[in-house]
């Protein structure tokens, strides 16, 4: 995985006022990952509030104020979908989810309240998409319910989201993605997501002879 990936995944939970940990820094490839090699990141919500809901399995940045406490896994597989296919040949997807992995994350946060169903640890998987035709997308969201994800977020929803926070006229010096964004904005490459109004449009202008 390419450190932007992280990186884009890093300033969307940021953007929604998240506390975001790296756990490791290097990239373990000879060897078998230990528990908290497993973890891309770790999020925390310290505006999060007690008796709040659990948040939906498709996690947008509306269902972010859910979120307490996340262990984050990023899959940048950027050349297809996560199909049933793809997640029942996949295992090293889950692996974030072993039972190791998540003990040593909880011991990274602070302390869960006892009494409260929904301040548990929620498992988030980063991936590029699932399929868009039934039955296969509901059998890749069974797939994922079934070993424990609790919610997904696609890589589209965060850079849609960043690109529409991104303003041109600031300058994001601390910020590699952002500014990047900011440039693109800038020179008309990329434009904003809001839809546009309901209208006539302007007619087409004619072609000079």
């Amino acid at each position: 995985m390419s450190a932007i990936d992280e990186s884009i995944v890093r300033e969307y939970f940021e953007q929604s006022g998240f506390l975001v940990r790296q756990v490791s820094k290097y990239q373990v490839t000879a060897r078998h990952k230990t528990g908290d090699e497993e973890v891309d990141l770790l999020v925390y919500n310290p505006a999060w509030k007690r008796g709040a809901r659990r948040p939906n399995f498709f996690l947008f940045s509306n269902e972010l104020e859910f979120v307490h406490r996340a262990v984050v896994s990023v899959k940048p597989w950027h050349t297809g979908v996560f199909s049933p296919a793809i997640l029942k040949s996949s295992p090293e997807i889950f692996r974030f989810l072993e039972a190791g992995v998540l003990r040593q994350a909880t011991k990274l946060f602070p302390a869960a309240a006892e009494d409260d169903p929904a301040d548990s640890l929620t498992k988030i998987l980063v991936l590029p998409g699932l399929p868009t035709q039934e039955p296969f997308r509901s059998q890749s969201v069974t797939l994922l319910r079934e070993r424990g994800v609790d919610a997904i977020i696609s890589f589209r929803t965060m850079l849609l989201d960043l690109i529409e926070k991104t303003e041109v006229n600031r300058s994001y010096r601390k910020s590699d993605i952002l500014q990047v964004i900011r440039l693109l904005k800038n020179y008309d490459l990329l434009k904003d997501t809001q839809l546009e109004l309901p209208g006539p449009r302007p007619a087409p202008r004619k072609a000079r002879e």
